[in-house]
């Protein structure tokens, strides 16, 4: 199916109000339903999941230190909108198909407020799973301004369940941010990126079986999904009327399993002011940047002297990434920016030349450091399965971090793919990456690099909460633990990764 570029213009993603506020606390009632949205002018209208009637869900805008309470309610039909596979742990014919519980991705919660992924509950919480703790869950956002989102993390059909639509922004906001004068109001423009397939009479498409069907299995997980088209937004492919002035984009790859290497067909500079966790120390000037799922970057992009001009967001990442299939004329565009609107009033926005604090971390003051492998296997089916430190989700935990103690961990990929592995709870600094010998790791269990220390790429040189773990290097971050104590979780952000296997408990002890 052939659908047209740039035909649907960019949805502005409404902010959501709150149920009740007061000097205290705000509270908060956000609904999950299905319902029908126009995704593409060319297109039938497509059933989807959503929060509060909509795809994507609402931003949810809070200050720093505000007590935020949210009941999530599900109102979901008892019927799945995609293939569940029920050989996928979690997922099994002993539990309801449908299932939600919602996690704030980087945000630092109590335990039971994080979204566990076996805390789940059903319509009406009818149902609730082995670890569900409370109806209400609480907020306490004491963090920095940064740009975080909320989606579902149920054990088993993370995959689906976001894939359906239930994701949307979660913003931070601060006093100090404010003072910069960064472009703001109508100039700052959140944007979600994810890729979908459609059946021609617009339903969403995900695949039943994998290439090499599985005898006896009337669904089975994929390896990763790649869709067809680029939806930002919500639609396929939009475009967006700007002023000839700055603008503020919220940048966030929301896909199943796809990178996104980001451009301006125009050969300008983008300049990128935060990472996941909030502001960088100064801005950088960047022709490129590489998302993988779950990463965020705040980034301001100049249109002035370019009136009448069209620009378009292209993205040249192979997928699966670093070493698969490249891009086409479809994958390879996100959407356009269109330089029509004239300039309403003088751009007095500023991209400053200091940002915020960002003290680093030093290597001296981790008690502990932790060599967690990236494995690939293959399950009883024949079909690839990723593991983390070569572990399922239900064996005994191993990582059990001190509060307040800082620790180094070793991500060594042993894996063919780059992995986006997330940290529930903590945010954390990329210390560097190496090459090292994975053969020989293998046989002896011993890292022998085969190259220099690599530092973190300057996009990176910030708080972060995803870190690409490459093929074949040792990935190092550093992050002290706290303020709470309890049971959360790391993992790949690759969904199809995440929801068979790769994902592991951790929990903070008291020390």
């Amino acid at each position: 199916m052939i659908l047209t570029k740039f035909m649907d213009e960019l949805p502005i993603l409404p902010v959501l109000k709150p149920h009740r506020k007061n000097p205290f606390y705000t509270y908060y009632k956000v609904n999950m339903t299905e319902f029908k949205q126009c995704l593409h002018s060319e297109l039938n209208e497509t059933t989807v999941w959503g929060y509060e009637g909509s795809y994507p869900g609402p931003t949810i805008e809070v200050e720093s230190g505000e007590k935020v309470y949210i009941k999530w309610i599900n109102s979901l039909p008892k019927k799945h909108l995609l293939p569940v596979d029920y050989t996928v742990h979690g997922a099994h014919l002993d539990v309801p198909e449908v299932r939600t519980v919602v996690h704030v991705h980087g945000a630092s919660v109590e335990a039971e407020s994080d979204g566990y992924p076996e805390a789940w509950f059903t319509n009406g919480f009818e149902q609730v799973g082995t670890y569900f703790t409370k109806k209400v869950y609480e907020y306490s956002n004491y963090m920095r301004a940064c740009t975080l989102w909320y989606h579902d993390h149920a054990l088993g059909i993370t995959r689906l369940n976001i894939y359906a639509g239930l994701a949307g922004f979660y913003l931070i906001r601060d006093q100090q941010e404010r003072l910069l004068n960064l472009p703001r109001g109508p100039y700052e423009i959140p944007l979600i990126i994810q890729d979908k397939s459609f059946h021609k009479d617009g339903s969403l498409y995900y695949p039943r079986q994998p290439e090499e069907s599985v005898p006896g299995l009337e669904t089975s997980i994929v390896p990763e999904f790649f869709g067809d088209t680029i939806l930002v937004n919500g639609k396929v492919w939009p475009y967006l009327k700007v002023e000839p002035r700055k603008y503020r984009f919220r940048l966030l790859n929301a896909s199943n399993s796809r990178f996104f290497r980001i451009k301006l067909d125009s050969g300008q500079l983008m300049y990128q002011i935060g990472t996941d966790r909030g502001l960088m120390e100064y801005p950088i000037g960047i022709k490129e940047i590489i998302l993988s799922p779950s990463e965020r970057a705040d980034v301001i992009i100049d249109f002035a002297n370019l009136d009448g001009k069209n620009i378009i967001l292209t993205n040249d990442a192979p997928a699966p990434f670093p070493d698969g299939e490249p891009t086409n004329k479809d994958t390879g565009t996100i959407m356009e920016f269109r330089v029509t609107l004239p300039l309403s009033s003088i751009d007095t926005s500023v991209i400053p030349s200091y940002l915020s604090s960002f003290p680093k971390m030093k290597e001296e003051s981790a008690s502990k450091a932790r060599y967690l492998t990236l494995d690939e296997k293959t399950d009883q089916y024949g079909r690839p399965l990723m593991l983390l430190d070569d572990k399922k989700w239900d064996a005994p935990i191993t990582e059990n971090p001190k509060l307040g103690t800082t620790e180094i961990w070793y991500l060594i990929n042993l894996t063919e793919d780059s992995h986006p592995i997330h940290i529930h709870l903590i945010d954390f600094q990329v210390l560097d990456r190496r090459a090292f010998d994975v053969e020989r790791f293998k046989k002896e269990r011993v890292i022998h690099y085969t190259g220099p220390s690599i530092p973190p790429e300057p996009q990176e040189r910030g708080w972060k909460d995803t870190v690409r773990a490459n093929p074949k290097e040792v990935t190092r971050v550093i992050m002290n633990f706290g303020p709470y104590t309890g049971l959360y979780v790391w993992h790949c952000h690759m969904l199809e990764h995440e929801d068979y296997e790769m994902m592991r408990p951790f929990v903070v002890i008291r020390s």
